[in-house]
């Protein structure tokens, strides 16, 4: 019952109001005044609308497993009769709530003990599989599909994208309303972008913050990783910012494959570094990346490479749709919805992850000083966007669309679970610890 709750809760279906007060009716009613058991409840419906907002549904499993427990515990000590409780403001019970009680009447010890025992599974169930389970259902709501007409091509001055096999991937939103692909796998042919990017000779950079305790924790299986992944058959440079750069780990690195260490200062906040980020790497885009690369990406460190991130990822501006988002409703989407904010926004295309972007060094440019633009009129009036530099990440793609989008395969979490639409990993999230890093 509860797992059907929260998985239609999710979706948005109307029917859960009435599920509510079905609920209500029946976890009201007990045959005494039973505080406990009211408490529960009402805390359950108080997680459920405050997680609803937020987002999680963490306060709302727990509250789950409150609820579950507290009624096997009414069902077997008090022989589960359930009259209307003298406290709650409502006429009489409801039909619903009539059966179940006169059911419980009728019930014998055995029926009891088996009632207690599909309660404890779902405890369970909810507190092993919970999480899991609420994903993989949001996959049955359906994605955006791709505009053009059946077998139809995109139509984009680069020759690779044009040559994309879009509808390959029918499960799945394979370009955008303004003509840019999306990247999954299945739509194109790795060797054609690597043997074009090989002729033109093209170099890539990648940047990456490792600040104070980050670079311990995140820093070496990083590079290890991009090794291995990313960019293999180009030269690529990776440019470390960091506060000690007498720490930053020694890796054997591959041909045609550089490494510059850049000293930065550490800040007193983690929102201060995600933000100067972004003023730092224009900063260095206009002293020297300009200079000696054609593209350039930026990451988060707290990843890991696992599978091919190549060439077919390049373009003019590319963004990265966010693996808890992709198919959430835009009304879902954690936009900053302060009017004062430079990142205001209402509505948008995507909702864009803030861990990896990229493009061509004068698109990343124009990218990085808007978002350091808008942090700092931010500043001026003494607030912060919701998600920092990600929020305003998410302005700039909504008024200048990018070239490129790559999928939830370039930046995945194992957290959500199984999707049947992501065939592969190419990049994980690794592990979080908050609590230590961010202290």
């Amino acid at each position: 019952m509860y797992i059907y709750v929260c998985v239609f809760s999710r979706l948005y279906i109307p029917s859960v109001r009435f599920g509510a007060n079905v609920l209500s009716s029946v976890f009201f009613c007990s045959e005494k005044t039973r505080p406990d058991l009211q408490y529960v409840a009402y805390t359950f419906w108080i997680h459920y609308y405050v997680g609803l907002e937020s987002g999680t549904e963490g306060s709302f499993f727990l509250s789950c497993v409150k609820l579950v427990l507290s009624c096997s515990y009414v069902i077997v000590n008090d022989g589960a009769s359930f009259e209307c409780s003298t406290h709650v403001k409502m006429r009489d019970c409801s039909a619903r709530s009539k059966f179940v009680r006169s059911w419980l009447k009728q019930a014998s010890r055995a029926k009891v003990k088996i009632c207690f025992a599909l309660c404890a599974a779902v405890v369970i169930f909810v507190i092993f599989f919970g999480h899991c389970a609420i994903r993989f259902f949001q996959e049955l709501y359906a994605m955006g599909k791709c505009p053009l007409n059946y077998n139809e091509k995109l139509k984009s001055q680069n020759e690779l994208d044009s040559s994309l096999d879009l509808w390959s991937r029918v499960d799945v939103q394979t370009c955008t309303k303004w003509g840019a692909p999306i990247m999954w796998e299945g739509t194109f042919d790795p060797g054609d972008f690597d043997r074009h990017h090989i002729q033109k000779r093209t170099s890539v950079a990648l940047t990456v913050f490792a600040i104070g305790r980050y670079l311990e924790v995140y820093l070496k299986e990083f590079l290890k990783s991009a090794e291995q992944y990313f960019m293999v058959e180009l030269p690529v440079t990776y440019y470390i910012f960091t506060d000690i750069p007498e720490f930053v780990p020694k890796v054997k690195l591959m041909k045609q494959r550089h490494m510059k260490v850049i000293q930065v200062k550490n800040q007193k906040r983690w929102q201060d570094i995600s933000m100067l980020r972004m003023k730092t790497i224009a900063d260095f885009i206009e002293s020297h990346i300009q200079h000696w690369h054609q593209y350039i990406f930026c990451f988060d460190v707290d990843q890991v490479f696992v599978g091919r991130f190549g060439s077919e990822a390049l373009g003019e501006t590319v963004g990265l749709l966010h693996a808890f988002y992709y198919r959430s409703h835009v009304k879902d989407y954690t936009y900053d919805r302060n009017p004062e904010s430079a990142a205001y926004m209402v509505t948008g295309d995507f909702y864009y992850h803030a861990a990896i972007f990229g493009g061509t060094w004068q698109g990343v440019k124009n990218i990085t000083e808007f978002c350091h633009q808008g942090i700092m009129k931010d500043k001026e009036k003494n607030i912060e966007a919701l998600w920092h530099d990600e929020s305003h990440l998410n302005k700039y793609f909504w008024l200048h669309k990018p070239s490129k989008v790559l999928s939830p395969e370039y930046c995945w979490s194992t957290i959500i679970g199984f999707r049947f639409d992501i065939r592969v990993h190419r990049l994980l999230w690794a592990t979080k610890f908050y609590d230590i890093l961010r202290t």
